[in-house]
């Protein structure tokens, strides 16, 4: 079987059409977040492919790590700073952002730590795993393959051998 069958392959132009259908679903439930809150490093293109497609301006991220590896997890996902303050959020229509719910657990702390701060969360998604346990509002496809998202799919672009001026 080859390689692009055994795993769901998302590129550059779809992930394009992917924000533009999420945006239409939003905006098509009628929610007008007030601020993009992405999940740290997935959901930040979203985040920002979002607010430019529902004109909302107000973006922030949190930095969530919960894959170690490739197929390789802590137990629990794991805040880690700097979070926005939750007062920041307060009173907030929130859009949580991330590439993919599988396990959801990422999505399930970062929907927690929202919960008694902000007037609404809902969450949007590239991709939903059947076996999430968060559902998001928004999501774009469905699958249980792995994903190979563009902007992991090659080697880290980087100079070790660099010397950097003191």
């Amino acid at each position: 079987m080859a390689e692009s069958e055994e795993r769901e392959v998302l590129t550059y132009e779809l992930f394009g059409t992917a924000v533009r259908d999420l945006a239409h679903q939003v905006a098509e439930s009628g929610y007008e977040p007030d601020i993009v809150l992405a999940i740290a490093r997935g959901g930040l293109g979203l985040a920002m492919g979002l607010g430019y497609a529902l004109d909302v301006k107000n973006l922030s991220a949190v930095n969530v790590e919960f894959y170690t590896a490739v197929e390789q997890r802590l137990d629990v996902p794991i805040m880690l700073p700097p979070t926005p303050d939750a007062i920041d959020l307060s009173g907030l229509k929130v859009l949580i952002t991330d590439d993919v719910a599988d396990t959801g657990k990422t999505l399930e702390i970062v929907r927690a730590y929202c919960a008694d701060h902000v007037a609404e969360a809902r969450t949007a998604v590239i991709y939903e795993k059947p076996w999430t346990v968060v559902n998001p509002e928004y999501v774009w496809r469905r699958t249980d393959r792995w994903i190979n998202f563009p902007w992991s799919t090659e080697p880290p672009v980087v100079n070790r051998t660099a010397v950097v001026d003191a």
